[in-house]
């Protein structure tokens, strides 16, 4: 508060000094001004002086240069913290959840989105996402980063340059196509991988995020669509089509050879215990930097997450403890994951006690989906991507009709966000947005798995399965321990 006081004082052209009795003085000197303006019916600009006009048009200058300032900081900050939520946040939980054997293929898939998103964000992934086309998609005037600079984009953040929205919003497309890897771990081809995840996100991510948080949009809460959605930063648009293209991947390949009846323990609880913190950090990126300023609805994004998240880690284990008569690690780092993903569209308009009515809610409903649900099917979802990110997005969706309260984000101006402010309403375009989101990603994934599958083939055969990916798919191996 002392630097930006001196910040303002200087920008009178004030010494320091003289600060406190020159703001003083100017401040009478203004208001004086403007009484006197008033009484006289002259204009305001007319009664000024102008050197002090000028030095009023300086500070709000510099008022707005810090603000933009500060604003631009926490989002480069989130960005950051985003990216290492895939790397290396989610290719140590993955990495630690497989076999030794599938350590550096498992890991390898995370990072290689890094790259492979990035480069398909600039040339036209962008442009497709937030470019103001129709409901359904954006248009091209973003094509090659076109026309995105230093100015910001007023319609999605107005105090920072559109290049920072822009990499901001990158990040949640590469974790995305990531988050899917977890279901087909140990069994899919790298060719058909690389080919999958760049379809999937043509079809299935860049007109979902459209759809959610683009202009025109189809289920824009903010921006003029037909069915206002609430999705403060990707229960839909993230977690529900990543958890059900996992699914439908993990039916379509089948299971792993020799699954349930071979152990398929993971390697390394503790590289995934590393993962999880480093993914329940990150996240404050993800949900606290959705709020596109340093402000207090950042504050409010950031307990919610944070509260959401140690209820579903109680919740998963004390059901566990129940359950099975101990509390694992693996049960507490999966209860975090749960609790991060439901609070997710929720974080930026609940308020903490909701926020942990939704955590503990994911981590009892997400428990029974990985435990019980999925053996009673018995799809080989190898890590559960489906039963925490597509149940635990849903869950999130939903819910956030339910907790949505005006006091924590005045979106409508004054009317009711959600079941708590008495529009029960709002649940069912909640719904509406995740049954589009649920077709899509069933039909979109279908569709890219069948073209994949002519192209290279999808599943290693079994061998190459029997090898592990590691060697079979980049010739080596996670651990040396000869050397």
């Amino acid at each position: 508060m002392r630097n930006s006081s001196f910040s303002r004082l200087r920008a009178f052209g004030s010494a320091p000094a003289k600060s406190a009795k020159s703001t003083s003085t100017m401040i009478r000197s203004i208001q004086f001004l403007t009484l006197m303006a008033l009484t006289a019916g002259v204009s305001l600009a007319q009664a000024i002086p102008p050197d002090i006009a000028k030095k009023l048009d300086d500070l709000d200058k510099a008022t707005k240069n810090a603000q933009m300032a500060g604003d631009n900081a926490w989002m480069l900050t989130s960005a950051a913290l985003v990216l290492m939520m895939t790397g290396p946040g989610l290719a140590l939980f993955y990495g630690g959840l497989v076999r030794k054997k599938n350590v550096l293929g498992t890991m390898m898939h995370s990072f290689i989105l890094m790259a492979t998103v990035s480069v398909l964000w600039a040339l036209i992934g962008y442009s497709l996402s937030f470019g103001e086309g129709n409901a359904f998609f954006g248009d091209l005037r973003y094509l090659f980063l076109r026309g995105v600079g230093a100015e910001p984009n007023a319609d999605y953040a107005a105090t920072i340059p559109q290049q920072t929205w822009m990499i901001y919003q990158l990040m949640f497309a590469i974790i995305t196509p990531a988050l899917i890897s977890g279901a087909f771990a140990e069994r899919m081809k790298f060719s058909a991988m690389l080919l999958f995840m760049t379809l999937w996100s043509f079809v299935v991510y860049f007109p979902m995020a459209h759809m959610v948080w683009g202009k025109g949009g189809l289920l824009n809460a903010a921006l003029g669509g037909a069915y206002p959605a609430l999705d403060f930063a990707g229960g839909t648009v993230v977690h529900i089509t990543s958890g059900v293209s996992a699914l439908v991947c993990a039916l379509y390949l089948g299971k792993r050879d020799n699954y349930p009846d071979e152990s398929m323990r993971p390697h390394s609880v503790v590289l995934s215990v590393i993962g999880a913190c480093l993914l329940w950090v990150g996240w404050f990126g993800f949900n606290a930097g959705s709020a596109l300023n340093a402000g207090s609805l950042a504050s409010s994004a950031f307990i919610a997450t944070h509260f959401a998240t140690a209820a579903a880690v109680l919740s998963w284990m004390v059901v566990e403890w129940m359950v099975a008569g101990k509390p694992s690690v693996l049960g507490a780092i999966s209860g975090a994951v749960a609790g991060l993903v439901a609070i997710t569209p929720a974080s930026g308009f609940v308020k903490p006690m909701p926020a942990m009515v939704i955590g503990l809610a994911a981590g009892v409903v997400c428990y029974l989906m990985v435990t019980k649900v999925k053996k009673i099917f018995g799809y080989d979802d190898a890590l559960d991507a489906f039963g925490v990110h597509g149940i635990g997005g849903t869950l999130g969706a939903i819910l956030t009709g339910v907790f949505a309260t005006k006091e924590v984000n005045d979106l409508r101006m004054g009317k009711p966000m959600g079941m708590v402010d008495g529009d029960a309403g709002q649940i069912v375009n909640q719904l509406i947005a995740v049954a589009i989101s649920v077709v899509l990603a069933v039909v979109g994934t279908l569709i890219i798995l069948k073209i994949c599958d002519v192209v290279f083939g999808v599943r290693v055969t079994k061998d190459q399965e029997t090898e592990g990916l590691d060697l079979s798919m980049h010739g080596e191996e996670g651990y040396n321990l000869e050397s």
